[in-house]
């Protein structure tokens, strides 16, 4: 099976995708599943009723520990439309792939189809990963005292962390939409006073910051997504959308965007 990413790089996948496909016959009717890929590896034929294993193709099952990504639904779903999984994607920051059309739509097709389409995505994710840098390997092209070391995102790869080595070596847009999704985190902890959690998110968020390029003003998405007041989320909604517009070079959409930001600093005394 082949993926056809809507959204994304096929070439450095997300590592989170809706994988969707068409249903056969008349009118636009799609079905679709979420898939995340692992941080371990496992079997599912292990943790399946031999009624339910019986039905998935044996790429999918493993050999014990080739399951890297997951379908959640196990089954495609109907969904409301294209459009909704198009906007829910970006939003989200999640890869989009088209899976292709669905001939029959019983519930074993449905949960073949799923399998199958996961275990693909798995697959590109697993040789993204296989190109990633090690810590190790980061802190050997560190340089010497005498030259300052070299430098990653305008800092000295002496005073980063693997974390960051790693995300560096990320997709802008991927690094992006990670910190879109942890803005979404800081939310939810100030609305739920948990101190401890937006600490760890806001955290992450200046990490990532400081590895994207500074026209982006990521710190400040950062400051802003981590303010307690609804002009904090405002913002850091303002400057996610005009760094996707510099991201996509939609310069004319920009200005627009800077000034609703100004505005908002203005009447907030930031």
């Amino acid at each position: 099976m082949s993926l056809r990413f809507e959204l994304g790089n096929a070439d450095a996948p997300r590592g989170h995708a809706i994988l969707y496909a068409r249903l056969s016959g008349p009118g636009e009717r799609y079905v679709a599943t979420y898939c995340v890929t692992l941080p371990i590896s496992f079997s599912l034929g292990k943790y399946l009723p031999p009624m339910f294993s019986g039905q998935l193709p044996a790429e999918a099952l493993g050999d014990g520990a080739a399951m890297s990504a997951m379908p959640i639904p196990p089954m495609l779903e109907e969904v409301e439309s294209f459009a909704m999984l198009r906007q829910m994607a970006e939003e989200r920051g999640d890869d989009l792939c088209d899976i292709g059309t669905l001939l029959i739509s019983d519930d074993s097709q449905r949960m073949v189809f799923a399998a199958e389409a996961s275990a693909e995505y798995g697959r590109s994710y697993a040789e993204f990963q296989a190109r990633w840098p090690t810590p190790s390997e980061g802190a050997a092209t560190t340089g010497s005292s005498a030259t300052g070391g070299a430098k990653a995102g305008g800092l000295a790869l002496d005073d980063l962390d693997p974390q960051m080595i790693v995300a560096s070596a990320l997709p802008e847009r991927d690094r992006l939409g990670e910190m879109a999704r942890l803005a979404g985190q800081a939310r939810y902890a100030i609305d739920g006073h948990d101190t401890r959690v937006l600490d760890e998110v806001g955290g992450q968020l200046r990490m990532l910051a400081s590895t994207l390029p500074e026209k982006y003003r990521a710190d400040q998405l950062a400051e802003a997504a981590t303010r307690s007041d609804e002009t904090g989320a405002r913002l850091a909604q303002l400057y996610l959308q005009r760094a996707y517009r510099l991201l996509d070079e939609d310069y004319i959409n920009i200005p627009p965007i800077e000034q609703q930001i100004r505005e908002l600093r203005e009447q907030s005394g930031a």
